[in-house]
């Protein structure tokens, strides 16, 4: 094998090295944003949508037992409850939060402050007048709202992105394969040239 032909076998391997090594970093890099959005989709909203649900489900509680006038749940089961609704609270701070559902989680967070002070007034009154309860409970109830739809909408974006990754992965896959076709041809090519040699 001459030093030229050696050349060529040099140059053709490294080619498809380096085509290989390429898109192996650009697959690398997009399978990583995937895993990402799976991620945050999981623990910034499903978790959080869950934690959400359950806080309604407190809120639901109180609220029933306003309607009902029911003093054994104020006088029993109301700091139960409001300890549950702190802890879901606590846990709901540990996930990621947008601009928007920050200053909706802050609103609520208000909101209960004041609805616990509005139930501590509530119950001192020999439950009468539950405007007071009754207003921050829709207002609570409109934050958890509003909060549901934010983790319904940022988990559409997580799953979007996801999708744009898995495009660009199989996307790249074809070129990458487009690609060897054409070096392999190259290669043949290169390899099976016989110049003619002059007499």
């Amino acid at each position: 094998m001459t030093f030229y032909n050696k050349i060529k076998w040099v140059l053709g391997i490294l080619m498809i090295f380096i085509l290989i090594l390429s898109t192996n970093l650009i697959d690398r890099k997009n399978f990583i944003r995937m895993k990402d959005s799976v991620v945050t989709i999981y623990e910034d909203r499903i978790i959080a949508n869950d934690l959400i649900f359950e806080m309604s489900k407190s809120v639901h509680e109180k609220e029933i037992a306003v309607v009902l006038l029911d003093s054994v749940f104020f006088n029993q089961v109301n700091l139960k409850v409001n300890a549950d609704f702190q802890s879901l609270i606590s846990r709901f701070e540990l996930t990621k939060l947008t601009a928007e559902e920050g200053k909706i989680f802050d609103e609520l967070k208000n909101n209960i402050q004041s609805l616990i002070k509005a139930e501590d007034i509530f119950i001192n009154s020999g439950f009468v007048n539950e405007a007071e309860v009754v207003k921050y409970i829709s207002k609570i109830k409109y934050n958890l709202s509003g909060l549901s739809k934010i983790q319904l909408n940022e988990g559409r974006k997580q799953m979007s992105i996801s999708k744009r990754a898995i495009d660009t992965v199989e996307l790249f896959t074809q070129i990458e394969v487009s690609f060897l076709v054409f070096l392999a041809i190259i290669i043949q090519i290169i390899v099976m040239y016989q110049p003619k040699e002059t007499s």
